[in-house]
């Protein structure tokens, strides 16, 4: 039979038009996408085999070759798989989405799914060699035929492509690309070795290239050349570190693992791996660094874990695979449900892709939840059906307490932002905070802490936010606080003002800040105190006038309160209004703000109040007891300069 013509289906053109400008915009994934092609027609042959045994001829080995001619200007990937006929070769070749790999999964049925589970569907992924290819010659045959019928099948892409009878020793398929002009890198061996470490160094069969080595010219005086030694060199690993059962992986395995993919060379602090099973499959291998990075908090960074599809590396920092308030976290999650092809947007829509990412968000959960206690055991997986006997690694073995400490020192910030972004595990993140207290110097007291200490009547977990720690613990507004031994949690990341707008009570027991509202202490203030109270302010109601008319401009009331022991004024928001800090940050940010103004309370007892009452520089005084408040809040004076000539002149 000799050489005849096909016109590729309608569709093609249009289809290489998308993989060449659209679906694979890096022109080097193209050796991804044969060699996942040749894995995948191994393991058919695989499959095949075991219901029939002479398919594998005398050709026992399952592999995959590359091999070069820079001289010819060609690549070509060889495996030793399954092969095509003729038919099958025009059929799958010439047909957009219909690979062969499509049409034999439409074959299975019952158990042999999930015993041909590694058996992947790559759809279009053979024609991404037109990114560097003018043309590209297939050369196969379908193992259990015959040699010589075989067949080549060769295209430009450009409309049509050949086929012809070929007489073929070895069973399986050649794919030869010859490159472009602008695509000769892809000749060196060098490069294609470096394009197989980094997207296809797990694949499960071994990928081999010729050796070359140096040897001495044989004429007298002739310097050494490379010359290929004919041998061929396995250069993957073969071997994917997160496809093994944990008990062959050891704690520095897995640690010299992260520091490869994270370019990290300081331990994590844990790690979790796991094979989830169910509707969704995939392999976990999720790592906590000890330490935050110094771009951690640019918003424009790419971030994510790895995804593999099959052990076939996709992309770098796949962020749909775990919620941007987790984005420290690194790992590797393979897939064995999404399409080798999958692109980010794909990840958006996913089905798939939500149930991983719901996953992963656990997984991590139950990993800090795990640091957080000395003496924990390992953390439970999803359901009891969900992992199978690589589940919950977890390292060390003995989780030492301030391991968490380090974890909340380098990330705490960011995982306060799962407050607002992530309502379905609100209460396991509320859990895990911590943050420093009037009763403690260090940044370790946890919301169930706090409740555990509270006094008898105290009905509300108080806290401040501040700019600082020293500014929070040495507030005003929490002398009275201190005075009734009342704990009072203190807040000072830029993020805690938002986040707590997410977070209203804790197991039952409501959050209230010290700056907001008028200070109601209930039962731990006794009659005596609230009838004093109460006669201060009826004896001060004139001085209140006063300087509410003097401070019109800068505040919305004035009141007495009984929050102040050593100081003389304080500034607080009511209880639905934004707080200052927060109006501070919106501020230096550009934001615009509602016209509000904050409330003046004043310490009736104090002796700079009580010298108010008559004082012949009075709006003196009134706007330097505001801007003293001010600046007690962690705020400054509209005009600085004005606040200091009314105290220089005070002081004159």
């Amino acid at each position: 039979m000799s050489k005849h013509s096909h016109a590729f289906q309608a569709e093609v053109a249009q289809l290489l038009h998308l993989v060449t400008h659209s679906l694979y915009s890096n022109p080097e994934i193209f050796l991804r996408e044969l060699i996942s092609n040749a894995s995948d027609a191994c393991d058919k042959l695989r499959f095949e085999a075991i219901a029939d045994p002479a398919l594998y001829g005398d050709q026992p080995g399952l592999e995959v070759r590359i091999g070069t001619d820079k001289g010819a200007r060609t690549v070509t990937v060889t495996d030793t798989g399954i092969g095509m006929s003729e038919a099958e070769a025009i059929a799958h070749l010439g047909t957009i989405a219909k690979s062969g790999t499509r049409e034999f999964m439409g074959k299975l049925s019952g158990d042999q799914k999930s015993d041909a589970q590694l058996i992947g569907q790559f759809g279009v992924g053979f024609y991404s060699g037109f990114i560097v290819a003018d043309r590209i010659t297939v050369e196969s045959r379908r193992a259990g035929l015959p040699p010589e019928q075989g067949v080549r099948w060769s295209s430009t892409g450009a409309g049509e492509f050949e086929v012809e009878p070929l007489t073929r020793e070895a069973r399986g398929t050649s794919v030869t690309l010859h490159l472009r002009e602008d695509a000769l890198e892809f000749a060196d061996p060098w490069r294609l070795k470096e394009l197989v470490g980094k997207y296809s160094d797990h694949i499960a069969l071994p990928i081999k290239m010729e050796g070359e080595t140096w040897e001495e010219g044989k004429e007298e005086g002739q310097p050494g050349q490379m010359v290929k030694t004919g041998e061929w060199e396995t250069v993957n690993q073969a071997t994917a570190l997160w496809t093994r059962p944990k008990k062959d992986i050891t704690d520095e395995q897995y640690t010299q693992f992260y520091e490869q993919l994270a370019h990290d060379w300081q331990p994590p602090l844990t790690w979790s791996h796991n094979r989830v099973e169910g509707s969704t499959e995939y392999t976990q291998l999720l790592y906590v660094p000890s330490h935050a990075p110094m771009d951690l908090w640019d918003r424009d960074k790419a971030r994510g874990v790895k995804l593999y599809v099959r052990r076939v590396f996709i992309m770098d920092d796949a962020e749909q695979l775990l919620p941007r308030y987790l984005r420290f976290v690194k790992g590797v999650v393979d897939s064995a449900d999404l399409p080798l092809n999958v692109s980010r947007e794909l990840l958006q829509e996913s089905r798939d892709v939500k149930a991983i990412r719901e996953g992963n968000t656990r997984r991590v959960l139950g990993l800090l939840e795990e640091l957080a206690k000395a003496d924990a055991p390992a953390a439970a997986p999803e359901t009891a059906a969900d992992v199978t006997d690589v589940t919950d690694k977890n390292a060390p073995a003995t989780l030492a307490e301030d391991k968490y400490a380090t974890f909340w020192r380098e990330f705490g910030a960011v995982l306060k932002e799962g407050l607002g972004e992530d309502l379905t595990h609100r209460e396991r993140i509320a859990k895990l905070l911590r943050y420093a207290s009037t009763t403690t110097d260090s940044v370790s007291v946890s919301l169930a802490d706090y409740k555990a200490r509270m006094k008898e009547g105290q009905k509300a977990i108080y806290y401040i936010t501040a700019d600082s720690l020293a500014a929070a613990r040495n507030s005003p507004q929490i002398e009275v606080f201190r005075k009734k031994g009342l704990e009072v949690l203190l807040m000072s990341d830029r993020v805690d003002e938002w986040a707590l707008s997410y977070l209203q009570e804790f197991d039952g027991t409501p959050l209230q800040s010290v700056a907001k509202g008028a200070v109601d202490l209930g039962d731990l203030q006794d009659e005596a105190e609230k009838k004093a109270a109460e006669e201060a302010a009826e004896s001060v109601k004139p001085l209140l006038e006063q300087l509410k008319q003097a401070l019109k401009d800068e505040v919305e009331d004035v009141r007495v309160t009984t929050r102040l022991v050593d100081s003389p004024a304080c500034l607080v928001v009511k209880d639905a209004g934004m707080s200052l800090q927060l109006a501070r940050m919106l501020k230096q940010a550009g934001q615009k703000l509602p016209d509000t103004k904050p409330v003046l309370e004043i310490n009736a007892e104090h002796p700079l109040v009580k010298k108010l009452d008559g004082h012949p520089r009075f709006d003196d005084l009134a706007h330097v007891l505001y801007d003293q408040a001010l600046l007690a809040e962690g705020g400054l004076p509209e005009d600085p300069a004005a606040y200091v000539r009314r105290v220089n002149a005070l002081l004159v």
